[in-house]
């Protein structure tokens, strides 16, 4: 999807909403209304108890589907369903011990039969995750892995070769939430993944509007969304996050 919205000229939309928020049903159908007004890939988040690299909306938003009996179970529920709506890739969002509790191998595969795309691992660095490497392989999931400014260049080969589907360049140092600038480090990132290798590169952390989206197109193959769109979906639901996405998507 990525490759054909670039080689198209547009770049893709990437949008983040989190499993279980505000309650299942209506998590489910707002991932599926960002895919009808313009998201070209959902990133859809498991809660989890220690989002260390999570900022307050989304912190705030994942605690309370935890406090309202969030379980894993609950992921590949959600999956299962959007993709049986729309046909755009859902890629998961998840903390690694989550994955290690439930079983790699069995997570791996739990994910291919919900119809997923695979696995976006914030705190899974490439050298220590060749149990996800193997499970992956032998399932053709896609995974992605970030890389930050701080990144050496040996890391930066790292998350190259071993991501499959985008690399996750962080835009900013920090945790995640809408900025009024876009960190102008991330064009930087992009260039030094772009000399490592990487074919495909999409920016997230700090991206709140359409402007943003066609400034980090300009020179990334996609824009991720994700604090806009929480913040949205807790003030005026699905019908907002909609609106929210169509507006963002106007950026492409």
């Amino acid at each position: 999807m990525i490759a054909e919205r670039t080689a198209a000229g547009s770049g893709a939309l990437i949008g983040y909403l989190p499993v279980g928020f505000p309650d299942l049903q209506t998590s489910i159908d707002a991932a599926v209304a960002l895919g009808e007004n313009g998201v070209d890939v959902i990133e859809l988040g498991l809660p989890y108890s220690d989002p260390v690299m999570d900022g307050t909306v989304i912190q705030k938003a994942t605690q309370q589907a935890l406090a309202n009996g969030f379980r894993l179970r609950h992921g590949f529920e959600a999956v299962a369903a959007i993709t049986a709506r729309i046909d755009i890739p859902v890629l998961v969002m998840t903390y690694w011990n989550p994955v290690i509790q439930f079983g790699v191998d069995r997570f791996a595969d739990e994910l291919v039969d919900a119809g997923g795309a695979g696995l976006i691992t914030p705190d899974l660095v490439p050298d220590e995750a060749a149990e996800w490497l193997a499970a992956s392989d032998r399932t053709e999931l896609d995974r992605v892995f970030l890389a930050a400014p701080s990144s050496t260049d040996v890391r930066l080969r790292q998350a190259v070769e071993r991501s499959r589907g985008f690399v996750y360049a962080v835009s900013t140092m920090g945790i995640t939430g809408a900025r009024s600038d876009v960190d102008s480090a991330a064009r930087s990132l992009v260039g030094r993944l772009r000399t490592a290798g990487a074919t495909s590169t999409c920016v997230g952390l700090g991206i709140s509007t359409p402007e943003q989206v066609a400034e980090v197109l300009d020179y990334a193959d996609g824009a991720i969304v994700g604090s806009l769109l929480v913040n949205a979906l807790a003030e005026g639901g699905v019908p907002a996050v909609a609106r929210a996405a169509a507006h963002l998507a106007t950026g492409k």
